[in-house]
């Protein structure tokens, strides 16, 4: 498998962002390796957040909640998505599946890290490919917090927003990584903040996971990616551990996501759920603080 690896100097000086990268080796799946990188802030003996990004973002996008989250004592692992930030990038699109995700995060948190008694934190694919590494590991992890997620099995309605964003991802000949995360928040981007979320791309030829995501999630019953699935939504559907939905109220791709774990999680009833006001689809980016204090405080008391 043929990788890119964005050039260290990318990632010098973005704003607010002054974390120690961590590396990690995971099989690629056809007899190599790929490196993948992580955050790694607060205690070595602190509760461990594990915090996923989605797409087209990367852990720069939880420069907001680390600190906060530090200060409360806890442990913030913030992984790279293959393909994402500064872990390496596989050059074709075909190179990426769900499955495979899921499998880079996995070894990446429990061969490489050792998680255990870890609290989820998901949004967008942070959410799909996190909470399937829950539901097939569900001993390494005490309790989840979801926000502008889902577990999708291709079984329901597609939103019109996000088949309108997977037809975009196709054809726009350029995909701006920066605009696009800008455009799906609520507080004007800095332009120096849209260029971090650039940093890791270069040229176009670094973007074949940007490209190839949209085209993943699970549209129809019969995708690659629909029995696993359903298979975790078995795990989740006995799932007694406390789980927290945090969306927001400006995101139409997962307006009204909330209520299938809500209505289907046992460990979600009586939870106080929250609801973001003022945020859009990158919550973290409008309201990162708030929502680093919603996740500790649901931590303390559960």
């Amino acid at each position: 498998m043929k990788s890119l690896r964005t050039p260290d100097d990318r990632f010098a000086d973005l704003p607010g962002y002054s974390f120690e990268p961590h590396y990690a080796e995971v099989a690629d799946g056809t007899g190599g390796t790929l490196r993948m990188h992580y955050l790694d802030e607060g205690p070595a003996d602190g509760a461990i957040v594990v915090l996923m990004h989605g797409e087209p973002s990367w852990c720069y996008l939880y420069r907001k909640m680390i600190p906060v989250l530090v200060d409360r004592g806890y442990r913030c692992i913030a992984p790279d998505l293959v393909g994402f930030g500064r872990s390496d990038k596989p050059a074709e699109r075909t190179d990426y599946s769900y499955a495979a995700h899921v499998e880079w995060v996995r070894s990446l948190l429990i061969d490489h890290i050792g998680v255990s008694d870890a609290t989820l934190f998901g949004q967008d694919w942070g959410g799909l490919i996190g909470l399937r590494v829950v539901a097939e590991n569900p001993d390494h992890f005490a309790r989840i917090v979801v926000g502008n997620t889902g577990l999708p099995t291709g079984d329901a309605k597609i939103t019109d927003a996000f088949l309108s964003w997977q037809r975009f991802s196709q054809e726009t000949p350029d995909f701006n990584v920066g605009a696009i995360v800008s455009m799906a928040v609520k507080t004007a981007m800095p332009e120096e903040v849209v260029a971090a979320y650039n940093a890791p791309f270069p040229d176009d030829s670094f973007k074949a996971a940007a490209r190839a995501f949209p085209l993943l999630v699970p549209t129809s019953p019969d995708d690659p990616a629909s029995e696993a699935n359903r298979a975790a939504w078995k795990t989740f559907e006995s799932w007694d551990k406390p789980m927290l939905t945090c969306f927001s109220d400006g995101d139409p791709i997962t307006a009204g996501g909330e209520r299938v774990f809500q209505q289907s999680v046992p460990g979600a009833k009586g939870q106080p759920h929250a609801t973001i006001e003022g945020a859009g689809h990158f919550l973290q980016e409008d309201k990162g603080p708030e929502i680093a204090g919603i996740v500790a405080d649901f931590i303390a008391a559960t």
